[in-house]
């Protein structure tokens, strides 16, 4: 990871930046992963290339949703544990408020949602996901030594 000293690492900017991701990034890991991507590795330079491509697969091997742990881990790098928390509270936080205020939303208004507007934001989520995979597979995120030691456990092919 590349560490450059005008790049903020308190938990509080960690946090305001997941809080702008979890605000913005929809569809599932796979479409969280392109985001990722993009903030810490193109725009931010907090991550090389390679560096991002072993921690995606190391947090695909590992049980559990692998954009929460990379977005933990890169809290963790930049801020400590303290930075780590504060990633995963911003990243989440507005998907469970969201997912909160939407079920009070059915349960007390469900008569009057039409199953076509359900039915479209379910075409959008496929949508970003599908470009978010798109953009994944483009790039080579399997080091050759990962690649290697999973097919054999000695590490040579």
């Amino acid at each position: 990871m590349t560490n450059n000293p005008t790049d903020d690492s308190r938990p509080w900017s960690v946090f305001l930046i997941f809080l702008r991701l979890g605000l913005t990034s929809f569809g599932g890991p796979i479409a969280h992963l392109g985001y990722f991507r993009a903030e810490f590795v193109t725009r931010r330079r907090w991550l090389s290339e390679r560096s991002y491509a072993d921690l995606v697969a190391l947090c695909q091997f590992l049980p559990g949703p692998a954009s929460s742990q990379v977005g933990i881990a890169v809290g963790l790098s930049r801020a400590g544990y303290s930075g780590a928390l504060a990633a995963w509270a911003g990243f989440t936080l507005p998907s469970a408020i969201a997912l909160i205020l939407f079920a009070l939303g059915i349960s007390s208004y469900g008569d009057y949602v039409s199953q076509g507007a359900l039915h479209g934001l379910k075409g959008h989520c496929c949508k970003v996901s599908d470009e978010a995979a798109f953009c994944l597979i483009q790039r080579p995120y399997i080091s050759k030594t990962l690649l290697t030691r999973r097919i054999s456990p000695r590490g040579s092919p």
